[in-house]
């Protein structure tokens, strides 16, 4: 995985493993890779791979079962969606404008480009 420097590496962590649960990889109510197999497929230490996983938790995505390991919550998927929206809706949305502002990109430009793209 190439982490980018903007954003702390758990929470990069945390958005590969939502990205999983929201294509269903990892559906609700199966195991997912321990602490230890996630940091050793990502590269990092398995502290920062438990940062994730203690965020995740708090945030009711995951659950633990002792002597088990963690599993996808029932309703994950759905506030993975919700968290991800609220992200994006205060954290990239206002940079995006930011930058079109400074750009001077207008809305329907990026519409029109959009088009041409064919998405």
């Amino acid at each position: 995985m190439d982490f980018k420097s903007n954003k702390p590496i758990y929470l990069q962590i945390v958005d590969f493993c939502f990205q999983k649960m929201l294509i269903q990889e990892w559906p609700e109510e199966d195991r997912i890779p321990s602490v230890r197999e996630l940091g050793s497929m990502l590269q990092v230490n398995p502290n920062t791979a438990m940062r994730a996983f203690e965020y995740m938790q708090a945030e009711n995505v995951i659950y633990s079962k002792r002597g088990m390991g963690y599993f996808v919550a029932e309703g994950a998927r759905k506030l993975i969606l919700n968290l991800q929206k609220k992200d994006f809706f205060e954290e990239t949305l206002p940079e995006t404008f930011n930058t079109m502002k400074l750009l001077g990109i207008s809305i329907d430009e990026v519409v029109e480009r959009y088009k041409q793209s064919g998405e």
